[in-house]
């Protein structure tokens, strides 16, 4: 039986035979049987790779028989389908495909849906985005751990369907006979095919060769998946049967085959640095070679792999390499006994080892999709979480070793995340498979194999170890999996409290934070600039982001309740283990290298994060968390190196590191970094000043800062550790940093509303801000960025409203599009602008500064304070009880001696000091007299201390006490040099008594270093209890120094000051007057009740002093007596014998700029009037009433030549035969014209398939069917003048309106031609830009000779009767056209001939049946005259109404490129015998004398009355006269009336005609009769019926014939001609456009034109009044009417379809787009490409015409073009507007360039979406769409748009 025959027909039998065998109870033993060799023959490994595509499509073929039973497949499916009770969706996908995210509904932050169910769900209104999958993912409907079931679409909702019925048994039974063998042969297919790669690596091409040869296996399982629940639970069981697994691949039994493949396995195993315990034991358990690592104490799991294939031999190597010999593996907690993590691995059933190839060959895609596609089974999916749990440390290696680590990262992912996802699952596989010890040791080795020595501190002998961010691992990223399977499995509450009980784990973790403690160390460079600026910087903070942060961020929002106290104190213990580990690994003692910093620390980060948690959310008391002094002194000086670091970077004393320094300070500060890295560096350096002695702390700041030196009394110093030009900014940066850590209170006491009203406060006060950047810039905790979830995006948004106001996206014409953008309100400036969170905010300095100009642009609007204002001082919340000590800082005596000398430093002008110190330290001191301790019993208790203290500056340490203690004397160590050591020490002293000559003090340079050694002393005696240490010499050597340098001598100084003098006097100084400051609670004491004054609260120094003086005086009277004293005495603001010569230098010097000031603001005035008046000139595009501004001599109207301004050389004159003048002008070709349709409805972009866009109804369209009916049946050359082309492709000249001499230009482009730069647009295709506006353009069109208009000529009304006029006209045509001699402006008009025939293609200018033939020339010439007419109508809204001069009108170059056309044409005779003139004014004699032979001539009543007009002027002598010109008109009005008449005849109705034709008749004889068109109506009627014109079926009819409706009719037919006709007069002639009304649109423009004889009164007037005929007009109208009856004999169908129809073009208009830019999306982002039925990689639609097309596609590519070129030119002759699909913008071809319009689509916040990057719904924005119309039809996309690009034919 197994032998069976091979064909279709007998494979069906013998499955049927088989299964019936197999159903019977006797023979089912032997059946199976037979079926097994059946198989193991079918599915041989020699049929796969070996025998190629057919042997496995014909084993595929068996399968479906056999699991079918010989029935056909399809019905099968069926079958199995209908016992599908699947509720899940579970569709799996791979990167770009586009889902969808509802923050609403979803639970797990990784939640996505397909579109199919997205949009079945109901999420209106809710918080979702559409994004492209990165990594792949699946579709979580139905699945209620992962999203709420409000979310579910309408087939997911049901509950799983109680009536599914139960599978038959014999349905599925051949399947669960079959699959095993089918799976196992897949598997021995994977073993077979791969080779242990060798080093040189081919193997990659092998595993893609197996991978092909295996595609039709694993789609063949992918489709059973899509079975149905019944098919993938069976799927489960084969692959989780470990009976199958045993029977088939344990290598036993007689069969060679499989026993090879076993042998196979097992060596693959081997080579994966893997084996079988079994092997393990017998191998015996070894250690590796102890490491140094004095981190590494705990060695990795018990039994590390063995020497021999424990590691495989790249660890060894790399190992090697870096120098640091074997480490210790760390070892994991007692929970994993002595079976190893990383390297065992057995396999017990089909789904592990099919896990296993999986990895192997790195994840191919198909298997991927397969394994997640039987996830919807939940047995399996179990099994699978297990599965993978277990290959885990596997995955890592093989993760380590690839090639394309970034795709195996993605398919890792795209499987992990659909199963640690689910919070149940995680859990389950934590409890029974040790998931956190797994990957917490994963993560470890991992990152183990990249470690070095660290450099920090001690280099020698450290002993601490970091992770190299040099490294492949860190650079690329590599580790990012597994840290985000790590990331989100924590972010599950269960998992999350396992992990923070387990001190084990805890301790493992600490060990791998501590490995990124301290990495990427930057030494400053001190000589040379780096040569190799290294970008490992990224790669750092990346991974401390990443690998630290986030899980830290994941842990703590599990500790968010008392309940939880637990395991706050578990992290903070291991963490300061961890850290004093790492203090002794450096050998740190008390003093930080110099001139190394290292960003990252997140050790203490985790300690300080942990800590703020403990006492904000679990009410735990921090001092029985804190460690003691000594810690704490070692903890802040990291930190505080950081802040010195930063302060050092911005003052330049890096550069010689290079840029990426300055890269790692923004980075710091960075939104997305800030609140994992400089937030808690700050609030840890916070904990421990509120915990140390201030004086210690204060002191140990400045030493950082290395500014100790600086704070001396004295004039002159020296500073040892910085040179003198960083000084002033190192000591605004100490003092700013005091501020900050003074005032900010983010992690003190602000709730978290507050918070993020602080952070938006303080990004909206830099800049405007679109929504989107907000939300990117401010940091709310947990910055997950992969889950996009924003905690609290709810209080955002009321947040948002409450601070700022929305400005709507306006659009400025310069193109520019603004997004909508969110300002902040006044209020929020006028209370809540708080200058120090925007300075730890802003990444640039210059974003402080455009803080404050935006502060002090307010304050003048607001009239609140008109000059430049000081930042402001804003109150601080309360500090949270666990920090008060924080205020002791303010209270010190170290601050208030700094503070002292900084004040009296300020006051002597001493060099270094700035506004900013200034401003910083009244800042301070109002900051201590904000937060004063408990008041101070006034006068006893300060009397008493004057007597204790006299070593001392200051008796106490408060501020508000201290403030008046003056002082006398101060010593000063200064170089021999200073001025001070001239003067002599007084003998008495001081008179002021208030302090007496012991209390002069020291310098306080000892003060400070030497006050801090001595806290430091006393806080490590204390703590050691060795009560003999001295100072370590080490670093007591480094500070003696300032002390030991010979030069220093010292002197005694006069002070004589106290802080509140000091205070008074530089008042005096700032306002620059003499007793300025006068207390203002001597005219008003209620000042001293309310101290909170508002109009203290904005302005300069001057009022931040007053401000301070006046809390000064309310919080002690002894204050307020002493200010009232020293006010009185009025001291002159600075020792008179001060002003040297020096000083009065600097005096003048100030003048002398503020008068260079003055000078400049005037110039710049001149310069911005001129440029306005130019602008108005030139640019401006909208104000109709401005003159032409070439018509510098319309005002004289005696000078007869017009004067042209070169705008190259600047020469005025006029345009000569010699030398002519040209315009500069933009030729470009147009199709915008033929886009004109006849309704007034706009066509839609179709966006389902229904809807589709037919062009039969454009103009273009229409025209062109009408000129190929007269090609058929009338004679070519004729019918080449019966019309005008140029609706599709015609040629549009527009100006700027400036001129230059012509040569001037030929020099011009030369010029360009040399110049290397790259400009957007290509000289060689003879474009340039305007020298004066630089407006776009390509050629020059020469100005005639003459007056631009010559009016004299035209003014006088001749009284010529018509007949004279006539025959006039026909004489001046019947002269030849000569051409004129050769002169330059002949020649130029020539060459500017040939720009305008090479604008458009060819095809738009070929239109005879006898290619090249002159009468093309002739058409397209007149026809480029009517493209420009029609054109301007179009932009003045399709009527004349509006009236004035052109909108265009000094643009306009018509009457130029008249002049240019007209000499052409008059080349071209016509023969008189065809002149059309004749046929419209004299009658034919002898009818019968026409020629026969031959076709006959288009009849003139087919004929277009404006072509006609065309064709007469410009074959005219020019300049042309005015009553020549109104002679043509009147004739062609009477052709075009009589035009109107028979298009009316023939919508009437046969009864209409009769009575028409009978009415007619009987007045014809009346005096009026040729000027009543009811008469002519009637003669017209009569004349036509004569030929079978009228017999031909009944035309759709007027609806009521009556008079009324008839001249409405007739006066619509004739006002395109007469718009036409008023521009061109207009433009030949001068004279300004009349306005009116719409309804009298017709008598204006006729009365303008001449055609009414004398103005009647508007009721009686009819438009027949305007004819004028020059023969009786009966006879002229039979003439012509006999044409068309003679034409009607032979073809009588034809007749009506060539009557010229009542023309009714809406203006061109785009295609309407849906409301919701959804609706497009869903359509076109999925529609296959016509050509090869492919989804374009960039679709993108034609917005002109809808065409579909591909961006870039190679499949449409015909000759080198791109499909989006070619529709340009096919579509828009040049120019096409496409929407890219995937993008949702714009894109503009013009020619050979393009540009970025930018999008009409907004988000609900006003701004764009580009590339979809925010998913966020989007809605049209009808401005803006509005405005890219108006550039189309105004072709004005060169001028606006800037950024344009060459495409090459690419797009």
């Amino acid at each position: 039986m197994a032998g069976a025959g091979a064909s279709g027909r007998t494979k069906r039998e013998t499955a049927a035979q088989l299964k019936e065998a197999l159903g019977s109870e006797s023979g089912a033993a032997a059946a199976a049987s037979d079926l097994r060799t059946l198989l193991e023959r079918v599915l041989a490994p020699a049929a796969g790779p070996g025998g190629g595509g057919e042997a496995a499509a014909e084993a595929l073929e068996w399968c479906r028989c056999l699991l079918s039973g010989g029935e056909p497949w399809d019905s099968f499916v069926q079958a199995v389908r209908t016992y599908d009770p699947a509720t899940l969706c579970g569709l799996v996908w791979t990167a770009n495909f586009v889902a969808y995210r509802c923050r609403t509904c979803g639970i797990s932050p990784c939640m996505s849906l397909c579109a199919e169910c997205f949009h079945q769900g109901e999420h209106a209104g809710h918080d979702y985005n559409m994004f492209r999958s990165q990594a792949g993912g699946a579709c979580d409907c139905g699945d209620s751990n992962v999203m709420r079931e409000a979310g579910f679409c309408k087939r997911h909702r049901i509950k799983s369907n109680p009536n599914v019925p139960c599978v038959p048994k014999d349905l599925l039974m051949m399947s669960e006979l079959v699959l095993p063998q089918f799976i196992f042969s897949l598997i021995q297919h994977l073993r077979e095919g791969y080779n242990e790669p060798a080093l040189d690596l081919p193997s990659e091409k092998d595993l893609h060769k197996i991978l092909q040869v295996l595609e039709p296996h694993v789609s063949f399982l992918e489709d059973l998946t899509k079975m149905g629940g019944a098919m993938r639970s069976v799927l489960t069981q084969v692959l989780t049967s470990q009976q199958f697994y045993k029977d088939l691949s344990s290598g036993v039994g007689e069969n060679a085959c499989a026993k090879k493949s076993h042998e196979k396995y097992l060596i693959a195993l081997k080579g994966s640095g893997l084996a079988f315990p079994e092997d393990k034991l017998a191998c015996g358990m070894q250690e590796q070679g102890a490491g140094t690592s004095t981190l590494a104490v705990q060695g990795l799991a018990g039994a590390t792999a063995t020497s021999g294939q424990g590691d495989s031999s790249d660890e060894e190597d790399q190992d090697g390499s870096q120098g640091v010999g074997k480490r210790k593996r760390v070892k994991l907690s007692s929970t994993t006994k002595d079976q190893s993590i990383m390297d065992v691995l057995k396999h017990k059933c089909f789904l592990e080892e099919l896990l296993f190839w999986t990895i192997k060959y790195e994840f191919p895609q198909k298997m991927v999709t397969f394994l997640l596609n039987m996830l919807p089974d939940q047995d399996y999916k179990i099994a699978f979480t297990k599965t993978f749990v277990q290959h885990y440390a596997f995955i890592m290696k093989t993760l380590k070793k690839s090639h394309e680590s970034d795709t195996m990262s993605n398919r890792i992912v795209h499987i992990s995340v659909q199963l640690f996802s689910n919070e149940e699952l995680a859990r389950q596989v934590t409890e029974e498979c040790q998931l956190l010890d797994i990957m917490v040791t994963v993560l470890l080795y991992m990152m183990e194999s990249c470690l070095i020595k660290s450099e920090l501190q001690d280099e020698e002998n450290s002993l601490h170890v970091v992770v190299n961010c040099g490294e492949a691992l860190l650079k690329n990223n590599t580790y990012w999996p597994l840290v985000s399977d790590f990331i989100n499995i924590l972010s599950h509450q269960s998992v999350a409290k396992k992990f923070l009980e387990d001190h084990g784990l805890l301790v493992t973790w600490m060990n791998f934070v501590s490995f990124f403690q301290g990495m990427n160390l930057n030494k400053r460079e001190l000589n040379e600039h780096v040569e190799f600026e290294s970008q490992t910087y990224y790669a750092a903070f990346a991974a401390e982001l990443e690998a630290c942060a986030q899980p830290m961020w994941g842990l703590l929002s599990h500790c968010k309740v008392r309940e939880t106290q637990e395991y706050t104190r578990n992290v903070v213990r291991y963490c300061l283990e961890a850290l004093q580990d790492w203090f002794d690994a450096i050998n740190f003692v008390d003093e930080p290298a110099p001139n190394q910093v290292t960003f990252h620390l997140p050790l203490h980060r985790y300690f300080a994060m942990f800590l703020s948690k403990a006492v904000k959310c679990q009410e735990l008391d921090l001092d029985t968390i804190l460690p003691d002094q000594e810690m704490l002194m070692k903890l802040m000086i990291h930190p505080l190196q950081i802040q010195a670091s930063l302060s050092e970077i911005h003052s330049n004393m890096w550069v010689r590191n290079g840029l990426q320094i300055k890269g790692q300070a923004m980075t710091y500060v960075q939104s997305h970094f800030c609140n994992s890295m400089i937030d808690p560096d700050i609030y840890l350096l916070q904990v421990c000043a509120s915990r140390l002695d201030p004086d210690y702390f204060i002191s140990s700041v400045f030493e950082r800062f290395k500014v100790v030196d600086l704070l001396t009394m004295a004039s002159q110093h020296q500073n040892t550790v910085l040179d003198s030009e960083h000084e002033r900014s190192m000591l605004e940066g100490a003092l700013t940093f005091l501020v900050l850590l003074l005032s900010l209170r983010l992690h003190l006491g602000m709730t978290d509303d507050e918070i993020l009203r602080a952070e938006m406060v303080a990004q909206l006060c830099m800049n405007d801000r679109t929504h989107s950047s907000l939300l990117d810039l401010i940091s709310l905790e947990n910055p997950n960025p992969k889950s996009g979830i924003i905690p609290g995006s709810l209080s955002f948004e009321s947040v948002l409203s409450a601070v700022a106001d929305f400005k709507a996206p306006v659009f400025e014409p310069g193109g520019s599009m603004q997004q909508g953008m969110y300002t902040p309100k006044a209020d929020v400036w006028d209370k809540e602008f708080d200058p120090v969170m925007v300075i730890l905010r802003t990444v640039y300095r210059r974003d402080v500064q455009s803080a404050m100009d935006r502060y002090t642009a307010f304050l003048k609007q607001s009239g609140k304070f008109p000059g430049n204002p000081w930042p402001p001082y804003k109150k601080r919340t309360p500090l949270h009880p666990s920090y008060k000590g924080l205020v002791k800082l303010l209270h010190c005596k170290t601050l208030h001696i700094v503070l002292f000398t900084l004040l009296y430093k300020i006051l002597m002008d001493h060099q270094n000091l700035s506004e900013h110190v200034l401003c910083m330290v009244l800042y301070l001191i109002e900051l201590g007299l904000e937060n004063s301790p408990e008041q101070e019993s006034d006068e006893e208790e300060s009397a008493g201390a004057q007597e204790r203290c006299h070593d001392s500056w200051f008796p106490g340490s408060n501020l508000v006490s201290n403030m008046r203690h003056f002082i006398n004397y101060v010593r000063v160590r200064v170089p021999e040099t200073a001025p001070e050591v001239k003067r002599e020490p007084p003998a008495s002293t001081s008179s002021d008594g208030l302090a007496s000559s012991q209390n002069s003090g020291t310098a306080q340079v000892f003060s400070l270093v030497a006050e801090r050694r001595k806290k430091f002393q006393e806080i490590i005696n204390r703590n050691t209890s060795e009560a003999n240490q001295v100072v370590r010499p080490k670093t007591s050597m480094k500070w003696s120094a300032p002390g030991a340098t010979p030069q220093l001598t010292t002197a005694i100084l006069e002070v004589k000051e106290s802080i509140l003098s000091l205070l008074i006097k530089l008042h005096h100084k700032l306002s620059g007057k003499q007793n300025s400051y006068y207390p203002p609670w001597l005219d008003d004491v209620d000042v001293l009740i309310h101290p909170e004054i508002p109009r203290y609260s904005h302005g300069d120094g001057m009022t931040a002093v007053e401000r301070i003086l006046l809390k000064a005086a309310v919080q002690s009277r002894l204050n307020k007596r002493i200010i009232e004293e020293i006010c009185r005495k009025v001291t002159p603001p600075v020792p008179p014998k001060k002003i040297s010569s020096a000083e009065k230098k600097t005096l003048d010097k100030e003048e002398r700029r503020q008068k260079a000031r003055e000078r400049q603001q005037k110039l710049l005035a001149e310069f911005a009037s001129r440029q306005k008046s130019f602008m108005e000139t030139a640019m401006d595009v909208e104000s109709p009433d401005a003159d032409i501004a070439m018509e510098v001599a319309t005002s004289e109207q005696h000078v007869s030549e017009a004067i042209y301004d070169c705008v190259i050389c600047g020469q005025s004159g006029p345009s000569t035969e010699d030398r002519p003048t040209g315009l500069v002008v933009l030729l470009q070709a147009s199709s915008v014209l033929g886009q004109c349709r006849n309704s007034t409805e706009p066509k839609k972009l179709p966006t389902t398939e229904e809807e589709q866009i037919y062009p039969w109804d454009t103009c273009a369209a229409l025209h062109d069917v009408r000129l190929t009916t007269l090609q058929r049946f009338f004679k070519d050359s004729s019918c080449l003048q019966a019309v005008s082309i140029g609706w599709e492709g015609g040629v549009y000249v527009q100006t700027c309106g400036h001129t230059l001499h012509i040569d001037c230009h030929k020099s011009y482009m030369e010029s360009l031609r040399n110049d290397q730069v790259l400009q957007g647009f290509s000289v060689d295709k003879g474009e340039f830009t305007c020298p004066l506006c630089r407006q776009f353009a390509n050629s020059v069109l020469p100005c005639y000779p003459g007056n631009n208009v010559e009016r004299s000529l035209w003014q006088s009304h001749s009284n010529k009767c018509m007949q004279d006029l006539v025959q006039e006209v026909e004489d001046l045509q019947e002269q030849l056209g000569t051409f004129p001699s050769e002169t330059n402006l002949s020649k130029e008009m020539e060459s500017v001939m040939k720009d305008i025939k090479s604008t458009t293609q060819k095809k738009y200018t070929d239109y005879s049946k006898s290619p090249g033939s002159p009468d093309n020339d002739f058409l397209f010439m007149y026809s480029v005259a009517r493209t420009n007419l029609e054109l301007e109508l179009v932009h003045r809204g399709g009527n004349l109404c509006s009236g004035g001069a052109s909108t265009a009108g000094k643009r306009s170059c018509l009457n130029q490129l008249f002049h240019v056309l007209a000499m052409h044409m008059r080349l071209y005779s016509i023969d008189s015998a065809y002149n059309p003139w004749r046929k419209l004014t004299q009658l034919m004699q002898d009818k019968n004398s026409e020629p026969v032979s031959g076709e006959p001539e288009v009849p003139v009543l087919y004929r277009d009355v404006s072509s006609l007009l065309l064709i007469q002027i410009l074959t005219m002598p020019q300049p042309l006269h005015k009553e020549h010109f109104t002679c043509i008109i009147k004739v062609l009005f009477t052709l075009l009336y009589t035009q109107a008449l028979a298009a009316l005849s023939v919508k009437c109705s046969a009864e209409d005609r009769m009575a028409w034709k009978e009415s007619g008749a009987l007045k014809k004889n009346t005096s009026s009769g040729e000027k009543s068109w009811e008469i002519l109506l009637g003669h017209v009627i009569s004349e036509l019926s004569k030929g079978k014109i009228y017999e031909e079926g009944e035309t759709e009819e007027l609806t009521v014939v009556n008079p009324d409706s008839v001249e409405h009719y007739l006066q619509q037919f004739c006002l395109p001609f007469l718009r036409i006709t008023s521009l061109l007069q207009h433009h030949l002639f001068g004279g300004d456009l009349p306005s009116c009304q719409e309804d009298e649109e017709f008598t204006v423009l006729a009365s303008c034109l001449g055609l009414l004889p004398s103005f009647q009164p508007a009721h009686q007037f009819t438009s027949a009044s305007c004819l004028d005929w020059p023969v009786p007009a009966f006879d002229m109208i039979s003439q012509w009417c006999s044409e068309l009856a003679s034409f009607a004999d032979s073809h009588p169908d034809q007749v009506k379809a060539l009557l010229i129809q009542e023309p009714k073009w809406d203006l061109p208009r785009l295609l309407q787009l849906p409301e919701n830019y959804n609706t497009i999306f869903q359509y076109y982002h999925r529609k296959t490409c016509t050509v090869c039925t492919k989804v374009p990689k960039d679709p993108a639609v034609c917005l002109v015409c809808g065409t579909f097309v591909c961006l870039k596609g190679l499949c449409c590519k015909q000759q080198s073009y791109c499909e989006c070129v070619l529709h340009s030119q096919n579509c828009g002759a040049g120019t096409g507007i496409f929407l890219l699909i995937n993008a949702s913008v714009i894109i503009i071809i013009r020619g050979h360039r393009f540009c970025l319009w930018g999008s009409v689509y907004l988000d609900a916040h006003g701004e764009e979406d580009r590339d979809l990057r925010r998913g966020k719904p989007l809605y049209i924005c009808k401005e803006r769409y509005k405005v890219l119309e108006q550039q189309w039809v105004s072709h004005t996309f060169d001028h606006i748009n800037k950024r344009w690009g060459p495409h090459y034919n690419g797009l």
